[in-house]
């Protein structure tokens, strides 16, 4: 027989194994009236059905596709460092698109919406004037590039593009790893969604309802033209 000192410690671990299983019970309601108890969230969606891409997810998207134009801009360069074939057009047209897609939309949302938030509050400032000045310096570039692609291939248009592709991929990988996160921990989650909503309205106003996907897609040809176009080519041996 059982103690009397032991009756209320079994009956909690009964109490405790009737509320654990009430409350699965209840969290498969949830999940199956789609209702979310208070205090949880769950993530938000367009009327389609496809989640929604938050600001921090949509710059680091778009560094994405600058990082497939560096290594258009590496094969460039090692091609006119080594004396090969190199049609410059292609060179040209991807300038194009860092200056409209880059530089006239990406780098414009950072300035506009992200550097004033953080400097207001006072977070990673330094970092902040560092890439306000890298992107001044990118657009002297790009049009070092766009000059130089116009006219011979040459030692200096190689240069041009290997002082780009050494500035960029720091550059986007710092926003990626500090800026963004603390932007958002800035901005807060009602603000960060508002703010998603308003990249999205000017992505679509500049390019169209499929601008991102449009500018990738003539990433990868280009990416074709240059014979670079298969991530298998870049596998390790």
């Amino acid at each position: 027989m059982k103690s009397r000192e032991s009756e209320p410690t079994s009956e909690r671990r009964a109490f405790l194994r009737m509320a654990a299983s009430a409350g699965g019970l209840a969290l498969a309601g949830c999940a199956a009236t789609g209702t979310v108890r208070p205090g949880h969230t769950e993530p938000t969606a367009h009327a389609s059905g496809e989640a929604e891409v938050t600001p921090g997810e949509d710059l680091m998207q778009e560094h994405g596709a600058l990082e497939r134009i560096l290594l258009i801009y590496d094969e460039a360069a090692h091609r006119i460092e080594t004396g090969q074939e190199l049609d410059l057009r292609v060179l040209a047209s991807a300038a194009g698109i860092v200056r409209r897609f880059v530089e006239d939309y990406h780098e414009k949302l950072e300035e506009q919406f992200v550097f004033p938030r953080l400097q207001a509050a006072h977070r990673e400032t330094d970092l902040v004037a560092t890439l306000l000045l890298q992107h001044q310096r990118g657009r002297q570039l790009t049009d070092d590039v766009v000059r130089r692609a116009g006219a011979p291939a040459s030692v200096e248009l190689a240069q041009t593009l290997r002082f780009f592709v050494r500035m960029y991929r720091p550059h986007a990988a710092r926003e990626d790893t500090v800026l963004f996160p603390a932007f958002r921990d800035v901005v807060g989650r009602g603000g960060y969604r508002e703010l998603g909503e308003q990249f999205e309205d000017k992505e679509h106003a500049l390019f169209g309802e499929n601008g991102f996907q449009d500018n990738v897609t003539e990433v990868a040809r280009l990416e074709a033209a240059l014979g670079i176009g298969d991530l298998a080519g870049f596998t390790a041996p």
